[in-house]
């Protein structure tokens, strides 16, 4: 069957199917898996970028892609994967991430040391983050971040990532007990540090508990 060009019969269907029967169908189809890609590759550098800068992202959001594709086979969503990847990917980009612990710490402490843009300057944030990051820049904030024990910060910048309570467990790999516990505590350091206020409410939403 013949289509024009840019409306590929495998694009159609894979936009009204869930993450799970896009994987599952890419097993036997790889180009399938191009549309995890279309869904979730901003997320991810989003992500990523807010540990590591830009540059970074680029190179470690291709290599997350890489590694899910060449691990396709075995992700279960009866295991516990569930039908949105998010979980998985971001999973993924947090082992990656963790290669480069001191180059993270090393940035926030750098944000730290930077002045606070007058009113008028452009934001320090890239344009393409969202108005938590662009918060994150802040000295005082930067600041709490570098001083995190890097398993509470995981959590933390994963919560940032829009996952619920079950989500940021699969992907980080740890009991939802455990994600409370360290989220509870990385945001009491950081009201700490912001004279009270808290930026980074983790959504609840009793179905991703």
């Amino acid at each position: 069957m013949t289509v024009g060009p840019g409306v590929g019969i495998g694009t159609v269907r894979a936009d009204a199917e869930s993450d799970a029967s896009v994987i599952a169908r890419s097993r036997d189809e790889p180009e399938a898996f191009a549309a995890l890609f279309d869904r979730h590759a901003d997320a991810v550098h989003r992500y990523v970028a807010r540990r590591l800068g830009g540059e970074v992202a680029d190179d470690l959001v291709a290599e997350t892609f890489t590694i899910a594709f060449q691990q396709r086979h075995r992700y279960d969503p009866a295991r516990g994967a569930g039908t949105d990847a998010r979980p998985w990917l971001f999973g993924i980009a947090t082992n990656l991430a963790g290669r480069h612990r001191r180059a993270e710490a090393r940035r926030f402490r750098a944000m730290a040391r930077v002045p606070a843009p007058a009113d008028h300057d452009e934001p320090m944030a890239d344009r393409a983050e969202d108005r938590v990051v662009a918060r994150a820049v802040r000295r005082e904030l930067a600041a709490a971040l570098a001083a995190l024990p890097a398993r509470h910060r995981d959590v933390l910048l994963v919560a940032w990532g829009d996952l619920g309570y079950g989500e940021a467990a699969q992907a980080l790999g740890i009991p939802v007990g455990t994600v409370r516990s360290r989220l509870h505590r990385a945001r009491g350091k950081l009201r700490e540090a912001l004279g009270g206020s808290d930026p980074t409410a983790l959504r609840e939403v009793s179905d991703h508990e």
